[in-house]
């Protein structure tokens, strides 16, 4: 089984507005033909540290993949660094001198001498052509691992492993396949997470494990590599299985899908509404349920009640009760989410009310406190966490997967 490296070359991706998409594309690709992606780099327009960087994964990988830098200008120096990572000289290569002129000359302009630099070709390298621009790509084997240097364009990169690269590639792979069971899961830590199911993954090689937590959302991936798709389900099937009769209900999808999607699915079966009244989350529970399509057909509307007194206009909270308990209480989120089920006619009510900081209100609950309430055909429902609270949007975010947890657990 062929690991890989990608390597995306450019010192515009190492500021802030630009990322490296090519590498997830390759990624998807390469996963598809049975190639694991072990590791990814971005390195600047540096000819030594790039130089390094690729001998560094060729010594580490089967397959090192590097994008961009195949330019006519002094900065693009990609073909110069794999030259002195693989110690060969490179050669001028009329033909793709001429290709490119004639590309110009179809333009209608004159080709600058600089671009006759993209005709250099490494010794020993099979030339990539590409139908999108000039830069010719390289595919250079060095006795059983393989370079492959690609334009950074992403249309001229993917028109060019598909005709050059892929075909290639399943002519030396051996029959691999990889698929991937994803996971996710709520109501748990991380740690706890890990601790339950760690007995059950560690008796495996393959397939790999993955833990990811984001917001109060856990996943958790297995990639299975084997020969033919049965036996890859089947090993996934097997471990599944396993997980499922430790975890049960706390795993609310088995495709990988969101909590919104998941709760939109069930809303449907049943025949079911929904509102949702929210003050801390100012609107983001919404749109996390209508982000899914079809969601009108289920999802009612909503009520944005960041004061006081809409929260007793809006939902008819009463002021003795925000005069009591305060604005941030299992009270005022009970009287919220009654109040959005009654005004709103559905049958289920979500309400979010707490704060999110950095600063308190008075003498309002501490920051990461977030009590949701669920109104329903059986009463009402309320919860309270106090999350982590260094961070405002991490709070909202915990606030609304808790609001989509409690709602899908009585679903």
């Amino acid at each position: 089984m062929k690991n890989a490296e990608i390597i995306a070359v450019g010192s515009e991706m190492l500021t802030p507005t630009r990322v490296d998409t090519n590498s997830l594309w390759l990624t998807d690709r390469l996963n598809a033909l049975g190639v694991e992606v072990v590791a990814k780099y971005v390195v600047g327009d540096d000819r030594g540290r790039l130089a390094g960087t690729i001998a560094q994964s060729l010594a580490a990988s089967d397959l090192v993949l590097i994008s961009g830098g195949l330019g006519p200008t002094e900065d693009d120096v990609t073909r110069d660094a794999v030259a002195l990572a693989l110690k060969r000289e490179q050669l001028f290569h009329a033909p793709i001198a001429e290709a490119i002129e004639a590309r110009f000359i179809r333009m209608n302009r004159v080709m600058p001498e600089i671009n006759k630099r993209q005709a250099m070709v490494i010794a020993g390298a099979e030339i990539l052509s590409n139908d999108r621009g000039t830069a010719p790509g390289q595919w250079i084997d060095t006795g059983g691992k393989v370079v492959m240097v690609l334009p950074g364009p992403p249309h001229e990169l993917k028109s060019m492993f598909e005709r050059e690269c892929q075909p290639r590639l399943e002519n030396m792979l051996p029959p691999v396949v990889i698929r991937t069971l994803a996971l996710r899961i709520s109501g748990m830590s991380e740690s706890e997470l890990d601790q339950t199911i760690s007995p059950i993954y560690k008796k495996y090689e393959n397939p790999v494990t993955t833990v990811l937590a984001h917001n109060g959302d856990m996943q958790v991936h297995f990639r299975a590599r084997c020969a033919s798709v049965d036996e890859a389900e089947a090993l996934l099937s097997e471990i599944r299985e396993q997980v499922d009769e430790v975890l049960g209900t706390r795993i609310y999808s088995h495709e990988g899908e969101p909590l919104e999607s998941v709760v939109g699915r069930k809303l449907v079966a049943s025949g079911q509404t929904l509102a949702v009244a929210e003050s801390a989350t100012g609107g983001a529970l919404a749109d996390r349920i209508t982000s899914v399509a079809g969601s009108s057909a289920y999802f009612l509307g909503g009520f944005i009640t960041y004061s006081r007194a809409l929260k007793t206009l809006l939902l008819g909270v009463p002021l003795e009760t925000l005069q009591a308990h305060g604005a941030v209480s299992a009270e005022t989120a009970k009287a919220m989410a009654q109040g959005a089920r009654e005004r709103s006619g559905a049958d289920w009510a979500l309400s979010i009310t707490g704060n999110a900081g950095p600063s308190t209100d008075g003498d309002e609950a501490p920051v990461g406190s977030v009590f949701v309430a669920l109104a329903g055909p059986e009463g009402v429902e309320v919860q309270h966490r106090v999350w982590p609270a260094s961070d405002r949007q991490r709070v909202r975010a915990f606030a609304g997967q808790m609001a989509l947890d409690l709602l899908n657990r009585n679903l």
